[in-house]
Protein backbone atom coordinates (compact mmCIF):
# COMPACT_ATOMS: atom_id res chain seq x y z
CA UNK A 1 0.00 0.00 0.00
CA UNK A 2 1.78 3.12 -1.20
CA UNK A 3 -0.61 5.86 -0.07
CA UNK A 4 -0.20 7.32 3.45
CA UNK A 5 -2.77 6.15 5.98
CA UNK A 6 -4.54 9.11 7.57
CA UNK A 7 -7.61 7.44 9.05
CA UNK A 8 -8.14 4.22 11.00
CA UNK A 9 -11.69 2.99 11.48
CA UNK A 10 -12.71 0.36 14.01
CA UNK A 11 -16.16 -1.17 13.57
CA UNK A 12 -17.98 -3.28 16.14
CA UNK A 13 -20.33 -5.15 13.83
CA UNK A 14 -23.81 -6.63 14.14
CA UNK A 15 -25.94 -8.73 11.81
CA UNK A 16 -29.12 -8.27 13.83
CA UNK A 17 -32.40 -7.11 12.31
CA UNK A 18 -31.75 -3.64 13.76
CA UNK A 19 -28.02 -3.77 13.17
CA UNK A 20 -27.61 0.00 13.27
CA UNK A 21 -28.51 0.09 16.96
CA UNK A 22 -25.46 -1.95 17.92
CA UNK A 23 -22.85 -1.12 15.29
CA UNK A 24 -20.37 1.50 16.48
CA UNK A 25 -17.61 3.12 14.44
CA UNK A 26 -14.45 4.52 16.02
CA UNK A 27 -12.38 6.92 13.93
CA UNK A 28 -8.73 7.46 14.79
CA UNK A 29 -5.77 9.32 13.35
CA UNK A 30 -2.18 8.07 13.62
CA UNK A 31 0.48 10.21 15.22
CA UNK A 32 4.14 9.66 16.06
CA UNK A 33 3.55 7.80 19.31
CA UNK A 34 -0.07 6.62 19.37
CA UNK A 35 -3.46 6.92 17.74
CA UNK A 36 -5.86 9.74 18.53
CA UNK A 37 -9.59 9.00 18.70
CA UNK A 38 -11.32 11.66 16.59
CA UNK A 39 -14.83 10.23 16.34
CA UNK A 40 -17.10 7.63 17.93
CA UNK A 41 -20.53 7.07 16.38
CA UNK A 42 -23.43 4.67 16.46
CA UNK A 43 -24.21 3.65 12.86
CA UNK A 44 -27.93 4.30 13.35
CA UNK A 45 -27.15 7.99 13.92
CA UNK A 46 -25.09 8.18 10.73
CA UNK A 47 -27.48 6.15 8.56
CA UNK A 48 -30.69 7.68 9.87
CA UNK A 49 -32.17 4.21 10.41
CA UNK A 50 -31.41 1.08 12.40
CA UNK A 51 -32.74 -1.64 10.09
CA UNK A 52 -30.12 -4.00 8.73
CA UNK A 53 -30.61 -3.24 5.03
CA UNK A 54 -30.32 0.52 5.42
CA UNK A 55 -27.56 0.57 8.01
CA UNK A 56 -25.28 -1.96 6.28
CA UNK A 57 -25.76 -0.22 2.94
CA UNK A 58 -24.68 3.02 4.63
CA UNK A 59 -21.63 1.30 6.14
CA UNK A 60 -20.62 0.14 2.65
CA UNK A 61 -21.08 3.70 1.37
CA UNK A 62 -18.88 5.10 4.14
CA UNK A 63 -16.12 2.63 3.31
CA UNK A 64 -16.38 3.29 -0.42
CA UNK A 65 -16.19 7.06 0.14
CA UNK A 66 -13.17 6.86 2.44
CA UNK A 67 -9.58 7.25 1.32
CA UNK A 68 -6.14 6.94 2.89
CA UNK A 69 -7.93 4.61 5.28
CA UNK A 70 -7.69 1.26 7.03
CA UNK A 71 -10.94 -0.28 8.29
CA UNK A 72 -10.93 -3.03 10.92
CA UNK A 73 -14.37 -4.67 11.09
CA UNK A 74 -15.35 -7.24 13.69
CA UNK A 75 -16.89 -10.20 11.86
CA UNK A 76 -15.46 -13.30 10.15
CA UNK A 77 -14.55 -12.49 6.54
CA UNK A 78 -14.51 -16.11 5.41
CA UNK A 79 -15.25 -19.69 6.34
CA UNK A 80 -12.89 -22.65 6.92
CA UNK A 81 -11.58 -24.30 3.77
CA UNK A 82 -12.90 -27.64 5.01
CA UNK A 83 -16.40 -26.50 4.00
CA UNK A 84 -15.37 -27.13 0.41
CA UNK A 85 -18.89 -27.44 -0.99
CA UNK A 86 -18.89 -23.65 -1.29
CA UNK A 87 -15.97 -23.75 -3.71
CA UNK A 88 -12.19 -23.53 -3.66
CA UNK A 89 -11.76 -19.74 -3.37
CA UNK A 90 -12.96 -16.90 -1.17
CA UNK A 91 -14.83 -15.47 -4.13
CA UNK A 92 -16.65 -18.80 -4.39
CA UNK A 93 -17.62 -18.46 -0.74
CA UNK A 94 -19.04 -14.97 -1.32
CA UNK A 95 -21.03 -16.19 -4.29
CA UNK A 96 -22.35 -19.16 -2.32
CA UNK A 97 -23.52 -16.93 0.54
CA UNK A 98 -25.06 -14.48 -1.95
CA UNK A 99 -27.12 -17.18 -3.64
CA UNK A 100 -27.97 -19.21 -0.53
CA UNK A 101 -31.75 -19.41 -0.29
CA UNK A 102 -32.10 -19.61 3.48
CA UNK A 103 -31.41 -17.09 6.25
CA UNK A 104 -28.33 -16.79 8.44
CA UNK A 105 -29.58 -19.34 10.97
CA UNK A 106 -30.23 -21.90 8.24
CA UNK A 107 -26.80 -21.21 6.75
CA UNK A 108 -25.18 -21.92 10.10
CA UNK A 109 -26.97 -25.26 10.22
CA UNK A 110 -25.79 -25.99 6.69
CA UNK A 111 -22.21 -25.38 7.81
CA UNK A 112 -22.65 -27.81 10.72
CA UNK A 113 -24.11 -30.44 8.37
CA UNK A 114 -21.12 -30.05 6.05
CA UNK A 115 -18.76 -30.44 8.99
CA UNK A 116 -20.51 -33.70 9.93
CA UNK A 117 -19.56 -35.09 6.54
CA UNK A 118 -15.89 -34.54 7.31
CA UNK A 119 -15.65 -35.92 10.85
CA UNK A 120 -16.91 -35.71 14.41
CA UNK A 121 -16.01 -32.04 14.88
CA UNK A 122 -19.14 -29.94 14.23
CA UNK A 123 -17.42 -26.56 14.60
CA UNK A 124 -14.22 -26.16 12.60
CA UNK A 125 -12.01 -23.18 13.31
CA UNK A 126 -10.00 -21.39 10.67
CA UNK A 127 -6.23 -21.34 11.01
CA UNK A 128 -6.31 -17.70 12.11
CA UNK A 129 -9.07 -18.35 14.67
CA UNK A 130 -6.73 -20.75 16.45
CA UNK A 131 -3.74 -18.42 16.19
CA UNK A 132 -5.54 -15.34 17.53
CA UNK A 133 -7.79 -17.15 20.02
CA UNK A 134 -11.08 -15.85 18.69
CA UNK A 135 -13.94 -16.61 21.09
CA UNK A 136 -15.97 -18.60 18.54
CA UNK A 137 -15.66 -20.38 15.23
CA UNK A 138 -17.08 -18.32 12.38
CA UNK A 139 -20.38 -20.20 12.05
CA UNK A 140 -21.13 -20.54 15.76
CA UNK A 141 -24.78 -19.70 16.47
CA UNK A 142 -23.76 -16.58 18.41
CA UNK A 143 -22.06 -14.95 15.44
CA UNK A 144 -23.49 -16.58 12.33
CA UNK A 145 -25.65 -13.51 11.64
CA UNK A 146 -22.50 -11.39 11.67
CA UNK A 147 -20.69 -13.76 9.32
CA UNK A 148 -23.60 -14.20 6.92
CA UNK A 149 -24.63 -10.57 6.60
CA UNK A 150 -21.08 -9.26 6.81
CA UNK A 151 -19.99 -11.41 3.88
CA UNK A 152 -23.16 -10.96 1.82
CA UNK A 153 -24.10 -7.34 2.52
CA UNK A 154 -20.71 -5.71 3.19
CA UNK A 155 -17.81 -7.66 1.65
CA UNK A 156 -19.58 -8.71 -1.53
CA UNK A 157 -20.18 -5.12 -2.73
CA UNK A 158 -16.78 -3.95 -1.48
CA UNK A 159 -14.98 -6.73 -3.35
CA UNK A 160 -16.19 -5.23 -6.62
CA UNK A 161 -14.36 -1.93 -6.02
CA UNK A 162 -10.86 -1.67 -7.49
CA UNK A 163 -10.06 1.13 -5.02
CA UNK A 164 -10.56 -1.17 -2.02
CA UNK A 165 -8.46 -4.14 -0.93
CA UNK A 166 -10.13 -6.64 1.38
CA UNK A 167 -7.22 -8.45 2.98
CA UNK A 168 -5.84 -11.06 2.80
CA UNK A 169 -7.77 -11.75 -0.40
CA UNK A 170 -6.75 -8.73 -2.48
CA UNK A 171 -2.99 -8.45 -2.06
CA UNK A 172 -2.67 -8.31 -5.85
CA UNK A 173 -4.25 -4.83 -5.78
CA UNK A 174 -2.79 -3.85 -2.39
CA UNK A 175 -0.37 -1.19 -3.65
CA UNK A 176 -2.87 0.57 -5.89
CA UNK A 177 -5.85 1.13 -3.62
CA UNK A 178 -7.04 4.03 -1.48
CA UNK A 179 -8.68 1.94 1.25
CA UNK A 180 -7.91 -1.35 3.02
CA UNK A 181 -10.44 -3.47 4.93
CA UNK A 182 -9.32 -6.13 7.41
CA UNK A 183 -11.00 -8.47 9.88
CA UNK A 184 -10.72 -7.29 13.49
CA UNK A 185 -11.48 -9.08 16.74
CA UNK A 186 -11.55 -6.99 19.94
CA UNK A 187 -11.49 -10.10 22.15
CA UNK A 188 -8.34 -11.36 20.43
CA UNK A 189 -6.70 -7.95 20.77
CA UNK A 190 -7.46 -7.81 24.49
CA UNK A 191 -5.98 -11.30 24.93
CA UNK A 192 -2.85 -10.34 22.99
CA UNK A 193 -2.42 -7.25 25.18
CA UNK A 194 -3.05 -9.33 28.35
CA UNK A 195 -6.08 -7.19 29.22
CA UNK A 196 -9.44 -8.28 30.65
CA UNK A 197 -11.63 -9.71 27.89
CA UNK A 198 -14.69 -10.47 29.99
CA UNK A 199 -16.98 -8.61 32.41
CA UNK A 200 -17.06 -5.30 30.55
CA UNK A 201 -20.22 -5.87 28.49
CA UNK A 202 -23.73 -5.46 29.90
CA UNK A 203 -26.11 -6.43 27.06
CA UNK A 204 -29.13 -6.38 29.40
CA UNK A 205 -28.74 -2.60 29.63
CA UNK A 206 -29.25 -0.34 32.62
CA UNK A 207 -26.65 1.44 34.75
CA UNK A 208 -23.31 -0.34 34.63
CA UNK A 209 -22.61 -2.72 37.47
CA UNK A 210 -19.57 -1.90 39.55
CA UNK A 211 -17.51 -4.76 38.09
CA UNK A 212 -18.29 -3.59 34.53
CA UNK A 213 -17.14 -0.05 35.37
CA UNK A 214 -13.98 -1.37 37.00
CA UNK A 215 -13.11 -3.54 34.00
CA UNK A 216 -13.77 -0.79 31.45
CA UNK A 217 -11.64 1.66 33.40
CA UNK A 218 -8.82 -0.88 33.52
CA UNK A 219 -9.02 -1.44 29.76
CA UNK A 220 -9.10 2.30 28.99
CA UNK A 221 -6.18 2.95 31.34
CA UNK A 222 -4.10 0.30 29.57
CA UNK A 223 -5.11 1.55 26.10
CA UNK A 224 -4.01 5.07 26.99
CA UNK A 225 -0.47 4.34 25.79
CA UNK A 226 -1.87 3.25 22.41
CA UNK A 227 -4.70 5.71 21.74
CA UNK A 228 -5.61 9.16 23.05
CA UNK A 229 -9.26 9.21 24.15
CA UNK A 230 -10.93 12.47 25.16
CA UNK A 231 -13.06 12.86 28.29
CA UNK A 232 -16.16 13.16 26.10
CA UNK A 233 -15.43 9.89 24.31
CA UNK A 234 -14.68 8.19 27.62
CA UNK A 235 -18.11 9.19 28.87
CA UNK A 236 -19.70 7.76 25.72
CA UNK A 237 -17.83 4.50 26.23
CA UNK A 238 -18.83 4.26 29.90
CA UNK A 239 -22.49 5.03 29.15
CA UNK A 240 -22.87 2.42 26.39
CA UNK A 241 -24.16 -0.67 28.25
CA UNK A 242 -23.36 -3.28 25.60
CA UNK A 243 -19.71 -2.29 25.33
CA UNK A 244 -20.01 -1.81 21.57
CA UNK A 245 -18.41 1.65 21.62
CA UNK A 246 -15.41 0.31 23.52
CA UNK A 247 -15.14 -2.67 21.17
CA UNK A 248 -15.03 -0.28 18.19
CA UNK A 249 -12.07 1.54 19.77
CA UNK A 250 -10.32 -1.76 20.51
CA UNK A 251 -10.96 -2.86 16.91
CA UNK A 252 -9.26 0.31 15.64
CA UNK A 253 -6.24 -0.18 17.90
CA UNK A 254 -5.88 -3.90 17.26
CA UNK A 255 -6.32 -3.85 13.51
CA UNK A 256 -3.94 -0.90 13.14
CA UNK A 257 -1.23 -2.59 15.21
CA UNK A 258 -1.67 -5.86 13.33
CA UNK A 259 -1.77 -4.17 9.94
CA UNK A 260 1.40 -2.12 10.51
CA UNK A 261 3.37 -5.04 11.98
CA UNK A 262 2.22 -7.74 9.54
CA UNK A 263 4.48 -9.55 7.11
CA UNK A 264 2.15 -8.89 4.19
CA UNK A 265 4.26 -10.80 1.68
CA UNK A 266 4.12 -13.95 3.79
CA UNK A 267 0.40 -13.55 4.45
CA UNK A 268 -0.31 -13.19 0.73
CA UNK A 269 1.38 -16.56 0.09
CA UNK A 270 -0.30 -18.43 2.95
CA UNK A 271 -2.31 -21.35 1.59
CA UNK A 272 -5.23 -21.00 4.01
CA UNK A 273 -5.35 -17.25 4.69
CA UNK A 274 -6.03 -16.35 1.08
CA UNK A 275 -8.98 -18.79 0.95
CA UNK A 276 -10.58 -18.44 4.41
CA UNK A 277 -9.34 -15.12 5.80
CA UNK A 278 -7.07 -13.85 8.53
CA UNK A 279 -7.75 -11.93 11.74
CA UNK A 280 -5.74 -8.69 12.05
CA UNK A 281 -5.92 -8.25 15.80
Amino acid sequence: MTMPVKHIFGVDFSGAAKAGENIWIAIAAPSRTRLRLTGLHRLEDLAGAADRVTSLAHLVKLIEQSSNAVWGIDFPFGLPVELAAMGATWRDQLTFVQTYRGDAKAFGRWCVDEAKKIGPKLHIRRCSDIETKTPFDCYHYRIIYQTFHGMRDVLLPLAASRNIAVLPFHYARFRNVTTVVVEACPSSTLKRLSLPHQNYKQPAGGPLLAKRKKTRRAILAALDRLIEVSAEHRRTIMRNPGGDALDAVIAAVGSWQAFTSADHAAIAKHARYRREGRVYA
